[in-house]
């Protein structure tokens, strides 16, 4: 039985890898907390796995909660991963991410624990792609167009370093943009789907505001996403990097259709200029050529699906 240890286990993509590792039952279950998380994304499975409360920013309480733990596998979630945020508090985002990554590293060299540790990364680190330069590869250069981007080149970048200088197993996924339900509603697609439920419900005008619908991002299922998680530990190189995507870029603008032509009510279309943002990624699209020849790896669940039981969620709260 492997001991399985999930930082960021609360939110979106931390609950949906606890779902599929249940339904697979062949591993112990450990979750990380902070005090404050919310908890309605666990709360139909916190009886089945064990939940500890620790702050990945101090050294002491991670290394007490691996000490404890001494997991097989962890796999690294936790993170402030709202772009817009990180604008408004780049020190928070830098640390946060940062810190919490190399607590956990310190803590697996030191304690000497054999683990392979997964580092989850967005496709945010490549930022300003050109068009040339499209699908995106794993050797495409890194230009982070946000401290939130910054601080997870970092986050990938020291996950090569400490297994080049430390031998400290982990395997670096670029995942590209993931949706479901569950998904936090600062999200763009989240977020419009919110957004409808609301309107269909009488709680406000029969408008949706929104920001830049001209980007273009690769959209998988977050429960694709999750098993691929779990793939790239069971199977990928230590030390190395993989894009995870489905090799199909949406724009924003046709995501908002997909949802509209959902929707039980006619709705109006507005900017708000506050929704765009300083700098924004204009195209994100995969190729993940190297994850699916090294794990077999492919999507299941087509996004029209994903956006149906994203809006389906969001009526039923």
């Amino acid at each position: 039985m492997r001991r399985v240890l999930v930082t960021g286990v609360t939110g979106f993509a931390g609950s949906h890898l606890v779902d599929y590792m249940l339904s697979r039952g062949d591993c112990e279950i450990f979750g990380i907390q902070r005090w404050r998380s919310r908890t309605e994304n666990i709360e139909h499975f916190m009886d089945r796995i064990t939940i500890l409360e620790c702050d990945l920013r101090d050294a002491s309480s991670t290394r007490d909660t691996l000490e404890t733990v001494r997991p097989d596998w962890i796999f690294h979630l936790a993170a402030q991963s709202f772009v817009p945020t990180s604008w408004s508090a780049p020190t928070e985002s830098l640390t946060t991410n940062i810190l919490s990554q190399v607590n956990i590293f310190e803590a697996v060299r030191r304690l000497g624990l054999d683990c392979r540790i997964q580092l989850a990364c967005p496709s945010e680190e490549y930022g300003m792609v050109y068009p040339d330069e499209v699908p995106i590869r794993e050797t495409n250069p890194l230009r982070p167009l946000s401290p939130y981007a910054v601080s997870k080149v970092t986050q990938d970048m020291l996950g090569y370093q400490y297994w080049m200088s430390w031998k400290v197993d982990s395997v670096r996924t670029r995942g590209f943009n993931h949706e479901g339900p569950r998904r936090g509603p600062v999200f763009v697609a989240s977020d419009f789907a919110k957004q409808i439920a609301d309107i269909e419900k009488g709680r406000k005008p029969p408008v949706v505001h929104v920001g830049n619908l001209d980007a273009q991002r690769d959209f998988s299922d977050v429960r694709d996403m999750v098993r691929a998680y779990w793939l790239a530990l069971e199977k990928c190189e230590p030390g190395e990097v993989y894009n995870i995507c489905t090799g199909r870029s949406w724009r924003i603008r046709e995501v908002l259709d997909q949802l509209l032509g959902m929707a039980k009510t006619k709705i109006e279309v507005r900017q708000d200029p506050a929704r765009l943002r300083p700098s924004d990624v204009p195209i994100l699209l995969g190729d993940c050529t190297k994850f699916v020849k090294q794990t077999g790896w492919q999507p299941t669940i087509p996004f029209e699906q994903t956006l149906r039981e994203m809006l389906e969620y969001w009526r039923q709260r």
